[in-house]
């Protein structure tokens, strides 16, 4: 059900990943094109604020940060899952594996790349900050209008 700590989080959390997105973008290796990598990632926090974050509050301001944490790292994996999958897709049409399990086990290895490279104060500090913040903004929002 449509309520307005839902449309907080999914707003809160795209940008916060949207942010995020856009600091992580120079970590990136050389040549990578990385054009629509700020907005999908808003779109894919907007999910997660919508289906983890906003069910989640109306339990208090503490706990928000609890729920914020945890949405900003569902947030985190479903991002870095779906670029790995894509850059698997890419190397799959290149040709690149010697067989579908090999392809299939590279997106973890990818996770992994990813994760490696996001390992910066800004980037972190960005998604650690900005998900308790949105998660407060979402505490805020159900207990306002819920």
């Amino acid at each position: 059900m449509p309520t307005a700590s839902r449309l907080v989080a999914a707003l809160a959390y795209a940008a916060v990943a949207y942010l995020a997105a856009t600091l992580y973008i120079p970590a990136l290796p050389e040549g990578t094109q990385a054009t629509y990598f700020p907005a999908t990632s808003a779109v894919i926090a907007a999910l997660c604020g919508w289906f983890v974050g906003g069910p989640l509050s109306g339990k208090g301001y503490r706990a928000a940060v609890g729920v914020g944490i945890r949405t900003g790292v569902t947030m985190v994996f479903w991002v870095a899952f779906a670029f790995s999958l894509r850059g698997m897709v890419l190397k799959s049409l290149k040709k690149r594996y010697g067989g579908p399990t090999e392809a299939v086990l590279d997106i973890p290895a990818q996770m992994a790349d990813y994760a490696a490279l996001m390992l910066s104060v800004e980037v972190i500090g960005t998604l650690v900050v900005g998900s308790i913040l949105a998660g407060w903004l979402t505490e805020w929002a159900a207990r306002r209008w819920d």
